[in-house]
């Protein structure tokens, strides 16, 4: 049955792909690799994006090409040294410009948070309106994810350089996969893995978006849900999670809430198609709000543990319908208006 699925798939994926303009990057191809402006694969993994003054900035975890499994640890603790976190820029969603590695790992300073030998993991910008300057939050752990630390850095421009400030653990709590998610009232919350990973903690950021405030709730406690995504829509909040399964695939999870901090209502799995149950073999990492639309994107990674530059990435379009969500699968798709604007 799987062969014959995936045999559909392509003959699918070939006559959707014939039907449109022969222009590359014009689409979005979910799983397949992914060139920048330059034709390089992008490397910005466990990523998210901002948008500014007209711009949207993907932020990632630029893996190098050497992965290796930590010596001496339990579980499948595959990693590459930490190389930083790196930036592109597009005005479409599907053309992506490398700016660089904004955030550098300190290679002379052996006891430095972000020294190689250190893990640096899903990073986040925030514009502060208050402060004019953009705010990095990432994972921050050592080689067996014992550290379990949040950081943040600052920079006075999307391109960085960022400036990396300290790690720490939000409130004492242990802090694992993170989001950051700013309001429309210009307050931002940090969302991540506590209590050892069985429990989401949100807590609201201080004004200037550099400290974990004491204001937090606990969300699905014992749940065990980790890589958590947060969008709004309509007055109302959605969570995506996944659950902690290391680096293999599992099912999503898709929640909703009428406050930012929570309680949250469990909704199911929000993926359609073959492989949903597996969430198309991806893993949440961040949900785009396409500016000027209604259109929300959902991106995965689909991770290759044994070799984790050449992790693809997932990007697919929330459908609504009566008021709730799901992410169906497609081959091929453009966002709203960007991407066709531009072909």
């Amino acid at each position: 049955m799987r062969i014959i699925s995936l045999h559909a798939s392509i003959v699918t994926l070939a006559v959707t792909l014939a039907a449109w303009p022969a222009q590359s990057g014009s689409i979005i191809t979910p799983g397949l690799e992914w060139e920048d402006t330059n034709g390089s694969p992008i490397n910005a993994h466990g990523g998210g994006v901002m948008y500014h003054d007209g711009v949207y900035y993907w932020y990632g975890e630029y893996k190098g090409d050497f992965t290796y499994r930590s010596p001496g640890v339990g579980w499948d603790c595959y990693r590459t040294e930490a190389g930083g976190v790196s930036c592109y820029s597009s005005r479409d969603l599907c053309n992506w410009t490398f700016e660089g590695i904004v955030l550098e790992p300190d290679t002379v300073d052996t006891h430095s948070d972000i020294h190689p030998t250190m893990v640096i993991e899903r990073p986040k910008v925030v514009y502060n309106d208050r402060t004019h300057q953009f705010v990095m939050w990432m994972h921050i752990d050592n080689h067996n994810y014992g550290k379990a630390t949040a950081g943040v850095a600052v920079s006075d421009t999307p391109t960085g350089k960022f400036r990396f400030i300290e790690a720490m653990r939000p409130n004492g709590q242990i802090c694992r996969d993170l989001t950051v998610f700013k309001d429309d009232d210009d307050q931002a919350y940090l969302i991540y893995s506590s209590e050892d990973n069985a429990t989401l903690h949100i807590a609201r950021l201080s004004d200037d978006y550099l400290k974990p405030t004491a204001h937090y709730t606990r969300n699905f406690p014992n749940g065990f849900r980790e890589a958590p995504a947060m969008f709004k829509r309509q007055g109302k909040y959605y969570l995506v999670t996944s659950g902690c399964t290391g680096w293999d695939p599992n099912e999503a999870d898709l929640a909703v809430a009428d406050q930012v901090m929570g309680p949250y209502t469990p909704m199911g799995n929000p993926c359609r198609g073959v492989d949903a149950d597996k969430t198309f073999y991806g893993q949440s990492t961040f949900v785009i709000a396409v500016e000027g639309t209604d259109q929300y994107v959902m991106m995965l990674d689909r991770w290759n543990k044994r070799d984790l530059i050449a992790s693809r990435y997932i990007w697919l379009p929330f459908e609504w319908s009566d008021g709730k969500p799901s992410i169906p699968w497609r081959d091929v798709w453009a966002p709203n208006t960007a991407c066709r604007a531009a072909r």
